[in-house]
């Protein structure tokens, strides 16, 4: 929190500051992120319109190299050199950067709303709206979460069906300790998410599970917290039976090798960059799949889930904003995210994506990817609150103290939480 503490007080001294754009030649700037497909997709990119417009040349870059992308970003904010378009800006990120005044609210450039529309779904631009009632980012690319299970585990339970309940993933789980891991489970685990503290870490394990038991409500509403209820109790009733009855490790991952493709748990929750990392490094008869995330036994309807959701934005230092958005189009319209999808096996959020004739022959060819893209009809992103790293750091640590060393109830850890949350958020 101190850190994150010191976050705003610089993005406060730089919105107290007068502007002024950094010195640069005539051409614009874009940074991505430093993933070799997204490299090779920027640079196609930026090629293609350089070519097309000799005039109004683009310059390109991954993001410098550092410890998080995000304190690269921090820098360049405070230092007045951030690029005209970012395109890796978490979701999260968005709204303390609108509120410092760096962020340009694309709604105000020509064209944006009816662009936005075309793209994105009504729930998709209430998520991405500012509280100031702006628009400040485009929906880019997102990595909806899923449970991935090693199929020869699995068949080896001989279970009926797949498990989608919290009884029915406990059961199998009770099953897997007893029926196939014998003297050895101590290396052999029905599941894995990680028990690391820090805030992030949360939003691949309680949060996907909160998005979907609760069919996608928000942590934060009307400026106070909302999670404690039902749908969060029920997670972390769930998680805490888990590592109570040692069906996951409690142990941090090491960088050694995986223990999915490693044999060791059966498995865990994950998004779609696990195939092709997995169809590079599997051993000959490895075989695995994908289901839904697991949701309370009550739950009807549609399974929603996180889709760790990344957006492009123009920074206010650009000389040329209109033009910027000129630009985000040719890089999010109809061929620029196919060449998207081929290039780094991501998904564009963008609406019925597994319904377009344009991306068919590829998702047909990628078949694992096409189950990712049917899940894209059911996903959340996160909410638009400039801390909400702090409220994530809040949960985790009655995460930590309920979940992984069953030291709190549920009902308490969470009521805890929303009291510590309400209390950042300036409500006694």
């Amino acid at each position: 929190m101190k850190q994150f503490g010191i976050f705003l007080f610089l993005l406060a001294m730089l919105s107290s500051c007068s502007g002024g754009r950094k010195n640069r030649d005539a051409a614009l700037e874009y940074w991505s992120s430093n993933n070799i497909g997204e490299i090779t997709f920027s640079r196609k990119i930026v090629d293609a319109w350089n070519i097309a417009h000799p005039d109004i040349t683009w310059e390109y870059q991954p993001i410098p190299e550092g410890q998080s992308s995000e304190e690269i970003i921090l820098a360049a904010v405070v230092g007045k050199t951030t690029p005209d378009i970012y395109s890796n800006m978490w979701q999260g990120s968005v709204e303390l950067y609108a509120k410092a005044n760096v962020l340009i609210p694309l709604d105000t450039l020509a064209g944006f709303t009816d662009f936005i529309y075309d793209r994105c779904d009504s729930l998709t631009i209430s998520e991405i709206t500012s509280s100031d009632g702006h628009i400040y980012q485009v929906p880019w690319k997102i990595n909806p979460f899923m449970t991935i299970y090693n199929k020869h585990f699995m068949e080896g339970l001989d279970l009926d069906s797949l498990p989608q309940t919290y009884s029915e993933y406990l059961d199998a789980a009770e099953k897997f300790k007893k029926d196939l891991s014998g003297d050895g489970y101590i290396d052999q685990w029905f599941g894995n998410t990680s028990v690391k503290l820090v805030w992030y870490q949360r939003l691949f394990n309680f949060y996907t599970l909160y998005i979907a038991a609760s069919d996608g409500l928000p942590l934060i509403e009307d400026n106070r917290a909302f999670f404690n209820n039902e749908y969060a109790i029920e997670v972390f009733r769930f998680l805490q039976e888990i590592y109570k009855q040692n069906y996951f490790s409690k142990e941090q991952q090491s960088a050694g090798q995986d223990p999915f493709l490693a044999g060791k748990i059966a498995t865990k929750f994950t998004g779609p960059w696990e195939i092709e990392y997995l169809e590079r490094y599997k051993s000959e008869g490895f075989e695995y799949d994908f289901f839904p995330i697991i949701v309370p036994d009550k739950h009807k309807g549609p399974i929603y889930t996180y889709c760790d959701p990344k957006s492009i934005v123009i920074f206010s230092t650009c000389s040329a904003p209109q033009l910027a958005f000129e630009f985000i189009k040719t890089m999010v319209d109809e061929k620029g995210d196919l060449l998207f999808l081929q290039t780094t096996k991501q998904l564009p959020r963008r609406r019925g994506l597994d319904s377009i004739k344009a991306y068919e022959n590829f998702f047909n060819s990628n078949q694992r990817l096409k189950v990712f893209a049917e899940q894209a009809k059911y996903i959340r992103g996160i909410d638009n609150c400039e801390v909400i790293t702090e409220v994530l750091d809040v949960i985790s640590q009655e995460y930590e103290a309920c979940v992984i060393y069953n030291m709190k109830e549920p009902e308490r850890a969470i009521a805890d939480a929303e009291k510590a949350v309400n209390i950042i958020l300036g409500n006694q």
